[in-house]
């Protein structure tokens, strides 16, 4: 595992260009504040050339000064690049197709236009004095031995890292691994890692990536992006801590509330079985899963919901076992007699199943009365009829 990983995250440019994603100034303001807050290592803000709105909002967000590095995003071009020094930016990503379906398909151009492009770039890029991670587009599609050549080239005219790109998210976390590891291995250039989430593998590449040598990783709150959107910041981070062991200092209570920012401003919900940040993580209904974490939660928890400011829930439902329904009449300050457990437990599960979920401590309580009555009542009779 690499000693020091740092996340880029992409939200602001990436995540924005979500369809239907719209976020204000101010949003992405208080988006980035709460990146650097959480203790992303660098935040791709916008792209400058673009001009208008959001050249302006990029320039405040470097006008923050930030613990994170803010890096612009931009075409391989000079112009793109002079924009975005002019908006303040010290540190740039410079992007260019590498497999030939892009550089043909999409550019008309051919792998040697590719290189000297690149070359004409960084030469700018370096008069300058920027930060430069060089980006290969639909690199996962593209010929190996051009990806080295591409790679090379940004060493020798003083590029500082690659951004290999799964652009259409057709890579496996095998695959990442050995294209991650066949770059460094020939060049031993800095990588970083842009996964897309095409075939739901995004965080799975970003780790297989770290795993191969991989120093930095792209992400997204909530994994936003373009068609299925990106690897989610909030799985890489835990993923990282709790998959990898890696020993990070990201400040992991601030990942649910930056989600729940993130959300308000793209109109998106937190759905409850998100991984890491939904609500289901922590919520256990059946009998052997309830019984196992009143025993010891660590039995089905992967990481306390402490450590992302959530709570741990015990809910009665169709599936629930005595211990549980015990356990949380308890919770309610509620007798639990054996006769009271073995009357409510089959008319509670019943009545989750009508209703598709789990029962509330309100009904729960109200339940409870209406069998405790019942059973005053027959109890009462039986007295009746002895005397």
């Amino acid at each position: 595992m690499e000693s020091r990983i740092r996340i880029d995250d992409t939200t602001l440019r990436d995540g924005a260009q979500t369809p239907g994603v719209s976020f204000t100034p101010q949003e992405k303001l208080a988006i980035a504040r709460h990146l650097d807050a959480v203790g992303v290592e660098e935040i791709e803000a916008g792209i400058p050339v673009m001009g208008g709105e959001e050249r302006a909002t990029f320039q405040q967000i470097v006008e923050l000064e930030l613990q994170a590095r803010v890096i612009a995003w931009n075409r391989a071009t000079v112009d793109d690049v002079r924009a975005s020094v002019e908006a303040g930016a010290r540190a740039v990503e410079i992007s260019l197709p590498l497999s030939d379906i892009q550089i043909q398909g999409k550019l008309g151009r051919s792998r040697a236009w590719v290189l000297d492009q690149l070359k004409r770039t960084l030469e700018y890029c370096v008069a300058q004095d920027l930060y430069i991670s060089a980006g290969g587009e639909d690199a996962s599609r593209a010929n190996p031995e051009f990806i080295i050549q591409y790679a090379t080239t940004l060493q020798q005219h003083g590029g500082h890292r690659l951004r290999l790109c799964d652009t259409v998210g057709v890579l496996d976390p095998f695959a990442t691994y050995d294209m991650v590891r066949q770059v460094i291995e020939a060049t031993g250039i800095e990588v970083e890692i842009h996964t897309h989430n095409d075939f739901g593998m995004a965080t799975a590449n970003a780790l297989a990536a770290v795993r191969a040598g991989a120093s930095c990783i792209n992400t997204t709150v909530m994994g936003l992006g373009e068609r299925a959107g990106n690897a989610p910041l909030e799985e890489v981070i835990m993923a990282l801590k709790h998959v990898c062991h890696y020993p990070g200092n990201y400040q992991t209570k601030e990942l649910r509330p930056l989600s729940q920012r993130v959300a308000k401003a793209a109109q998106r919900s937190i759905e409850p079985w998100r991984p890491v940040i939904g609500e289901y993580m922590f919520t256990h209904e059946s009998g052997i899963h309830t019984d196992g974490v009143l025993k010891n939660p660590a039995n089905y928890e992967a990481f306390d919901p402490g450590e992302i400011g959530l709570e741990r829930r015990l809910v009665v439902g169709s599936h629930s076992g005595r211990r549980v329904l015990a356990h949380q009449l308890g919770q309610l300050g509620l007798e639990t007699t054996d006769p009271l457990l073995d009357t409510m437990l089959p008319v509670a599960k019943q009545w989750a199943t009508q209703h598709k979920r789990p029962l509330e401590d309100e009904e729960l309580c109200r339940l409870h009365s209406l069998v405790r009555k019942a059973q005053i009542e027959v109890d009462t009779v039986e007295t009746s009829e002895a005397l």
